[in-house]
């Protein structure tokens, strides 16, 4: 099991906060845009990546910072389906002022 699964059931439905680096990923095949914030443990060796999808209407790139800034992202952890998938995610996020 990875770290994804093994956490969910223990966090589902609480709203979570982090800090860390923004990142987007395209789907080119479907043009989907999926944007997580990277999060670093203290010697920055290893890192995780948590996807994150804004809450109301939202634009990549217009209402998102630039790739590899600092970002603090609040939002209820959480799940959804796409293509027959679930895939865990914060949910009805917003982004913060860093807390750098």
């Amino acid at each position: 099991m990875d770290s994804t699964i093994y956490y969910a059931p223990i966090n589902m439905g609480k709203t979570i906060r982090m800090n860390g680096l923004y990142t987007v990923y395209k789907d080119e095949d479907t043009g989907e845009y999926y944007h997580a914030c990277i999060i670093q443990d203290a010697t920055a060796c290893c890192a995780q990546g948590v996807e994150f999808r804004l809450a109301g209407e939202s634009t990549y790139p217009d209402d998102y910072p630039e790739e590899g800034d600092d970002i603090t992202v609040t939002g209820t952890f959480g799940t959804y389906t796409e293509d027959g998938y679930e895939y865990c995610a914060l949910l009805e996020a917003r982004m913060d002022e860093s807390i750098t």
